[in-house]
């Protein structure tokens, strides 16, 4: 496609893509450029190392437990402890289970079974509790998580393996007890400058969220930036270079789109596709560009908010359409479709009813984005908020025969199974009580219709598909359920049970006869 001929649609070259979609005339190149962006469209898998998968090596790693840290058994579940006022951390927050990365390492025969392309750690790098968010050296990793040398293993293994590695940057703060810190608050240069000081501050310094554990980093300093991504040797571009591939990163939105456009460029310049995901809240549109994805928990909410009947389908579909819209598609598809994670409760405890969970996980799965797995959602892990959420995996639980395993399993292997749900465009379909949308490519036997039901009653829709290369009377099937629809002038109708989805393909005709499609894409 000559990109040149459309600088007169308001949306560029991306509006006009999705009007020369619906004409029938489409740019081949860009799905081809999509799937070799290993970005667009994988599964991620959230693990959070240290309750994982229990160590083979506990026994000589103890004296890192040692107190006012706690080592708990495998077998026992977090609960909120007590503020240590000396610390200036929560008692829960020093408490440990003991898994590693040689141990995560062990685990990854299951991720790859489970069709996971990419790993996300929460932060490893050394700190003193136990979720890594108050970093005292960014160079190292936590001793009781393992090495540098444990990282690249790791990082080697997954390549090996065609999977990828993203590790959590916590560049917005530190931990107190951060020798930067302890140097600013003596008046030493650079250090000084790293940190904003002052009377009007109660401890005499501004902190994350007014955490007194989370002096932030000011980050104006541009020797504090060198040192976090600008420099070749810094944090970020030393890391790539050493077989991580991306970085996810933490509190995205307190760096602000000017920073994290320059992060994004310095670790562009030590490994071209690496991938920066920041931690957003907000709308994307405006993060897409400085960052080269973002959590989307904007339509994690859309998503709650639909199977909990708290948003109406119709509704729904027009926020989404505009969220979709509004946004740099190819943004969109490396974005994460996060549904919980170490910040949240867990999914079966935020939506207690099974078919809420399969809901959710469908639209996870099938919406433009890279769906984000917390570990343990397969073995239907519960949990309230932080520290609930956080417990140590129940592998006996990640087997065939447990629903929620089975559920992601399935709908993991569709996914990887259908390029359209991977790196399609986004069609929204109108309808009467249900949520629809189209997932499509320039191949007509890629497409999927996507159709939710969250109410509780069966309803009968009637779809206008928006597709020219879906034939008249051509059989659509669905891959959750086996019902079938017939397609009949570009209209589509189709009866949907109460609290279910249809993810409807194409049937290719059966044998050698007469096909109706011989001569479109």
């Amino acid at each position: 496609m000559d990109r040149t001929r459309f600088e007169h649609f308001p949306g560029g070259v991306r509006e006009a893509h999705a009007v020369l979609h619906s004409q029938g005339e489409v740019d081949v190149n860009v799905y081809a450029e999509r799937e070799r962006d290993w970005r667009c469209g994988p599964l991620v898998y959230q693990v959070l190392v240290d309750r994982f998968a229990p160590s083979a090596r506990l026994e000589e790693k103890r004296a890192l437990y040692a107190a006012p840290r706690r080592l708990r058994g495998w077998d026992e579940e977090p609960k909120k402890g007590r503020y240590l006022a000396e610390h200036r951390v929560w008692s829960h927050e020093l408490e440990f289970w003991g898994g590693d990365l040689a141990s995560a390492r062990d685990r990854l025969d299951a991720l790859q079974a489970l069709g996971v392309d990419v790993v996300y750690l929460n932060p490893i790098h050394d700190a003193f509790t136990n979720h890594k968010y108050d970093a005292r050296d960014y160079a190292e990793v936590a001793p009781e998580l393992g090495t540098r040398a444990d990282v690249a293993a790791l990082a080697a293994d997954l390549h090996r393996r065609g999977m990828r590695l993203v590790l959590d940057g916590v560049f917005n703060h530190v931990g107190w007890r951060c020798p930067w810190f302890a140097r600013a608050q003596a008046g030493e240069a650079p250090w000084r400058d790293w940190f904003v000081l002052g009377p009007e501050y109660p401890d005499g310094y501004r902190c994350w969220a007014n955490a007194r554990n989370l002096p932030e980093l000011r980050l104006e300093a541009p020797d504090l930036r060198a040192a976090l991504w600008g420099d070749p040797q810094s944090v970020v571009q030393r890391t790539l270079r050493e077989g991580v591939d991306g970085w996810r990163l933490d509190v995205a939105y307190d760096l602000g789109p000017e920073f994290l456009a320059e992060l994004t460029a310095a670790a562009h310049r030590a490994k071209p596709d690496a991938l920066t995901v920041g931690e957003v809240y907000n709308v994307p549109t405006r993060w897409l560009g400085p960052l080269d994805a973002v959590m989307n928990m904007s339509a994690r909410e859309l998503i709650l908010r639909l199977v909990r009947g708290q948003l109406a389908p119709a509704l729904c579909a027009r926020h989404l359409e505009r969220l979709v819209g509004d946004a740099p598609f190819e943004g969109l598809l490396r974005s994460w479709l996060v549904l919980d994670n170490h910040d949240t409760a867990r999914l079966a405890t935020q939506l207690p009813e099974a078919w809420q969970r399969a809901l959710a996980q469908t639209l996870q799965f099938t919406l433009p984005g890279a769906p984000q797995l917390y570990y343990g959602v397969e073995a239907g892990l519960e949990g309230g908020v932080e520290p609930a959420s956080r417990g140590p995996m129940r592998w006996e639980r990640a087997v065939a025969g447990n629903p929620e395993f089975d559920r992601v399993r399935a709908l993991s292997a569709l996914r990887r199974a259908r390029r359209g749900l991977r790196v399609g465009d986004y069609l929204p379909l109108d309808a009467e009580a249900c949520l629809a949308f189209a997932r499509q490519t320039e191949r007509a036997q890629d497409t999927a219709i996507v159709v939710v039901n969250p109410g509780a009653r069966e309803v009968r829709e009637t779809l206008w598909l928006r597709d020219s290369w879906l034939m008249h009377t051509s059989t659509l099937r669905c891959a959750l359920s086996g019902a079938q629809g017939r397609v009949i002038a570009g209209v589509l109708e189709l009866a949907v049970p109460a609290h279910s989805a249809r993810v409807l393909f194409p049937e290719r005709p059966a044998g050698p006869g007469y096909s109706a499609t011989k001569r479109v894409p």
